[in-house]
């Protein structure tokens, strides 16, 4: 059985290497890299020790999202043709994931979706990634839904069940396998002058779409308030490389004492920063799944949410876009040490760390699918 994993974003690695990991020692597997976001995939690409068979460059600073998704789409066709898996594997809502598994639909050839069946129901938040994840599970032959949720939204929309497996979240599988290798402080982090002390910390990202222009100035005027009001907490916040994030956030925070912004950091280095906050801000959808694996609260910087498994367990607060929203959101949680120890000891919404090797067994016994 031949096996092309396809993975054009840092997220995707981070959640398709535990997938690699298990799948190389039975079946042959040929891991494709889409080209998406050149240098954040490498930076994670590096931090699992991964190495693309397949490597395709579809991505152009400035260029929309129709023409990245027909150069996907024309790629992903040649290397489909040339490769001729048994199965193609996607994960979660690029549009990698979406034009790659059109692509092999219209070869016949059959897709497997890791992370199967997160929804808003808000065509509009995320955009595209609602669109793109709803659209994709029209033409997927196994759904692999993180929890029991994600399968009833699957089961809503008249997918059959016996497509569907329940597996738990991948992340939580990539979060035990970096860890592993923690004896004290990443070494990036380090030599970005990180460096461990007793002050509180709180980390703070933000890349989303919907949160560009004024709403982004109003989270940065917010952050301010929040820095001057917590001074005796150190903020972090790795700010990422596109211009529509960066050049407010350096132009408005730049100057702010007790916040340090940072370039974008590895997976690794990420995961140690969650590890030693106290409290998150984020409009990540990773991040909503990775800090409860260190009992951390996150306050969601998002108007809707796939993943409100996190925010019902109480380990996230859906505090909207509005900056005086979440602002109270954070200070409900800065202001409460016994809310925030409740939450060490409380089970992780998102799975047990074996995934992977539910997804696999899946795969690799599976008769032939539909097509």
């Amino acid at each position: 059985m031949k096996i092309m994993v396809v993975l054009g974003t840092r997220p995707e690695v981070i959640k398709l290497a535990p997938v690699i990991r298990a799948l190389k020692p039975v079946a042959e597997t040929v891991v494709c890299a889409s080209g998406q976001h050149r240098e954040m995939l490498n930076q994670a690409l590096g931090s699992f020790g991964i190495t693309p068979d397949v490597t395709v460059d579809t991505m152009s600073p400035g260029r929309s999202l129709n023409i990245l998704a027909s150069r996907l789409l024309a790629e992903m066709d040649a290397v489909l043709e040339r490769e001729q898996p048994d199965w193609v594997v996607v994960q979660g809502d690029t549009t990698t994931a979406y034009c790659t598994g059109l692509a092999a639909f219209h070869r016949g050839i059959a897709v497997a979706h890791v992370e199967a069946g997160l929804r808003t129901g808000d065509l509009a938040n995320p955009f595209p990634e609602e669109a793109n994840r709803r659209l994709l599970a029209q033409i997927v032959s196994r759904h692999f839904a993180p929890t029991a949720l994600s399968r009833e939204n699957l089961l809503r929309e008249g997918i059959e069940d016996a497509r569907i497996v329940v597996t738990g979240n991948t992340v939580v599988d990539a979060i035990d396998l970096v860890r592993r290798s923690w004896a004290s402080v990443p070494p990036a982090l380090a030599q970005a002058g990180w460096a461990a002390d007793d002050a509180p910390q709180v980390l703070v990202t933000c890349h989303r779409r919907e949160n560009f222009g004024e709403t982004l100035r109003g989270i940065c005027e917010m952050l301010k308030d929040l820095c001057a009001q917590y001074a005796g907490h150190r903020w972090v916040f790795p700010v990422h490389l596109n211009p529509a994030v960066r050049e407010p956030v350096m132009r408005e925070l730049g100057q702010v004492a007790n916040l340090r912004l940072m370039d974008p950091v590895d997976y690794e280095s990420s995961l140690y920063l969650i590890s030693k906050s106290e409290l998150v801000l984020s409009d990540s959808g990773g991040i909503q799944e990775e800090a409860p694996t260190f009992g951390v609260p996150v306050v969601v910087m998002r108007s809707h949410t796939e993943r409100r498994e996190g925010v019902d367990a109480g380990f996230a607060t859906l505090a909207g876009q509005a900056p005086v929203r979440i602002e109270a959101a954070a200070r409900a949680w800065l202001d409460d040490p016994a809310r925030r120890a409740a939450l060490r000891n409380r089970p992780n919404p998102y799975g047990d760390g074996h995934a992977a090797q539910r997804i696999v067994a899946a795969l690799v016994g599976a008769p032939e699918a539909h097509r």
